[in-house]
């Protein structure tokens, strides 16, 4: 059985910058350290996190007064800014620097009497903290019928946003039917999703040609992108199975299989990614093939920690 491993995979320059900063202010000022939901969308990285004192909260009601929280990479709205001052609570930000271009992009076209519609997933964190930058000023598209039917002023322009963890070819399949129905629309400067998003996409595509019969994709449940992975390759007619790890798999999946392609979603660590590849070489797996379409060399630098 042939394995090809993707690159690029597993953890992103936003996601790496996250994890880093809920480290840096651990070491610098012990626990217990508040991090409002999850810092990223992997549940191994965050119960790691829990057993050295990180304390995730859903809502910073939970968080003592004056304590210090992190903002999880995710962002969040302004509301949420103004409820940790007026609880005097020490603010971290981990937002992904790609998710700031969001905000302030929806800012920009708002103030300059766009009505701007957001390409997103209902109730993903990303996707609340974008539409509470202008309450009530932004419109949720979350499909091409969506995107047919929505109720949207036609005497105003229409600026496009999108969630940074969409998959690239159902963002474009949505622009193409808004701008039908609009004409012309304004879209940023720079695509919306993020270049990690887009490069592991395009590695599972490449994957998708070399033929496997399998695609695995390491990550959790509730994270977008890795979802998105999974919804990649079923386009492109393979069979796909999201897993947390090792543990997950099942023999009756490589009955017959004779290519199986494994990646990692942008907040996978790799090592995780690392244990199912030992796994799969336990159950008859041939040395790694690297299927690779991208070198990412993008770092974020950490904020100032106070």
């Amino acid at each position: 059985m042939r394995l090809l491993l993707a690159n690029p995979r597993c953890h992103c320059a936003g996601v790496d910058r996250a994890v880093k900063i809920v480290q840096s202010i651990l070491e610098r000022f012990g626990p217990p350290l508040y991090v409002r939901r999850e810092i990223v969308h992997n549940r191994h990285v965050v119960d790691e996190l829990r057993l050295q004192g990180v304390v995730f909260v859903d809502e910073l009601s939970e968080v003592p007064r004056e304590a210090r929280v992190i903002f999880s990479a995710h962002g969040v709205a302004p509301s949420v800014y103004e409820e940790a001052r007026e609880r005097g609570l020490l603010v971290i930000d981990a937002t992904c620097p790609l998710v700031h271009k969001v905000h302030a992009e929806a800012k920009r076209f708002i103030s300059q009497g766009y009505h701007v519609i957001l390409i997103g997933r209902a109730g993903h964190e990303e996707v609340v903290g974008t539409l509470g930058q202008a309450a009530g000023c932004i419109h949720l598209i979350e499909d091409i019928d969506q995107a047919r039917k929505a109720a949207i002023d036609l005497q105003r322009q229409v600026a496009v946003l999108t969630q940074t963890t969409l998959s690239v070819d159902d963002a474009q399949a949505i622009i193409v039917v808004l701008r039908e129905r609009f004409g012309e629309i304004a879209l940023p400067t720079r695509d919306d999703i993020c270049y990690a998003t887009q490069n592991r996409q395009n590695a599972v595509k490449a994957l998708c040609d070399r033929g496997i019969d399998l695609l695995l994709v390491v990550g959790s449940r509730n994270s977008s992108n890795a979802n998105r992975l999974i919804e990649v390759g079923r386009v492109r007619g393979v069979r796909g199975m999201l897993i947390d790890g090792p543990e997950d798999l099942r023999n009756e999946w490589f009955e017959g299989a004779k290519a199986v392609g494994i990646t990692g979603g942008a907040s996978t660590p790799e090592k995780r990614v690392q244990t199912v590849v030992d796994r799969l070489q336990g159950l008859g797996g041939a040395a790694v093939e690297i299927c690779s379409v991208a070198d990412e060399n993008t770092v974020f630098p950490l904020p100032e920690i106070r």
